[in-house]
């Protein structure tokens, strides 16, 4: 869903962008409260592998394909506002080093795909959880749902904006319409993937998931009168890998999924693209400034072989996100160590 420049007038992207960095900035702040000494590595490797998941577009409908937003999986990693700013990082990278999605609709992008998703994706999750009985199921079922609905959520906010300020004369009716029937598709691959991909941490190291802190059952204290609950949690058990494994074999999995397995991507047109195309707005979109920069369209520029572009590309893409993400996140914990000490 990324949004080319051209689709929106000043307007509107002006006032995304104001949307965008307002939001950027309210989650800087809070994610220091997010950004412990699990999470804050986890935010730099969850960025990257949203990038390289990005990369894998999986076919949805005759001619249509769909890619991973990101935003639900994030928030349920790493916390709500880390999502947003790992989601921001990933449409950044893209955005000036890839020439996927416009500058000029940069806080369009940011506002659906980082915002929308992130908030929406948790929201879902948060009542999914606190309804159902504390489990690993309720998570991994909350997840899916999570994931599933924030994606049409973000197509029909799309929607929204394009009535606001679309620059194409076309029923918006028709627009919404289009946009939530293929994005609901797209929302089940997106579900899959992300009940997977949290369902895969949960049983290595459950501790690194953040909506699934709290899970263990309270103690109880069996009396003569009867069971009485106990408020201290009781104890984790013991993670069955350290840190470090887990970090190095998700950048592992995120180098692979990059570097090799997204050669095999749909070439399909993704949802927004599929539906530009149909109701005749993508007449409107504009060239990318950096679409001549050495990995414009992820490909590396001089090199003829398109399997190595496209690898060493995505390799390149997961490295920046990494390094990206990871000054923002350090940044953010050091402040939060910092204001602590003081």
């Amino acid at each position: 869903m990324h949004v080319p420049d051209g689709f929106f007038d000043v307007p509107v992207s002006a006032g995304a962008g104001v949307v965008a960095a307002a939001g950027v900035a309210v989650c800087l702040r809070r994610a220091r409260r997010e950004l412990d000494d699990r999470t804050a590595p986890m935010a730099g490797l969850v960025a990257a592998f949203i990038f390289a998941v990005q990369m894998l577009n999986f076919p949805v409908a005759a001619g249509t394909s769909g890619h991973l937003l990101g935003g639900a999986l994030a928030a349920i990693l790493v916390g709500p506002a880390t999502a947003v700013l790992c989601v921001a990082v990933v449409l950044l990278v893209q955005g000036f080093f890839f020439a996927d999605g416009g500058l000029t609709a940069l806080g369009v992008n940011i506002t659906l795909m980082a915002i929308v998703t992130s908030v929406v994706g948790w929201t879902v999750f948060r009542l999914v959880t606190r309804s159902a009985p504390r489990s690993r199921t309720a998570v991994v079922v909350g997840s899916f749902l999570a994931a599933l609905v924030s994606v049409p959520v973000a197509a029909l906010a799309f929607t929204a904006l394009f009535w606001l300020g679309g620059t194409a004369p076309i029923e918006v009716s028709s627009v919404a319409a289009a946009m939530g029937g293929v994005h609901v598709l797209i929302g089940l691959g997106e579900g899959l993937i992300t009940a997977l991909t949290v369902s895969s941490v949960l049983a290595v190291r459950p501790d690194l998931v953040y909506g699934a802190r709290g899970l263990a059952a309270p103690l109880v204290l069996r009396t003569a009168d009867g069971e009485v609950p106990v408020d201290r949690p009781a104890p984790a058990p013991a993670p069955r890998l350290g840190l470090r494994p887990v970090l190095v074999g998700g950048g592992l999995v995120a180098l692979l999924l990059a570097g090799v397995v997204s050669f095999y991507a749909s070439s399909a047109p993704d949802g927004l693209n599929k539906v530009a195309a149909d109701k005749g707005f993508n007449a409107n979109e504009k060239p990318h400034d950096f679409e001549s920069g050495p990995l414009a369209g992820y490909g590396v520029g001089g090199i003829e072989n398109e399997r190595l572009s496209g690898g060493l590309a995505g390799i390149a893409g997961v490295g920046i996100t990494v390094l990206a993400g990871g000054a923002i996140f350090y940044t953010v914990r050091r402040r939060r160590q910092d204001k602590a000490v003081v």
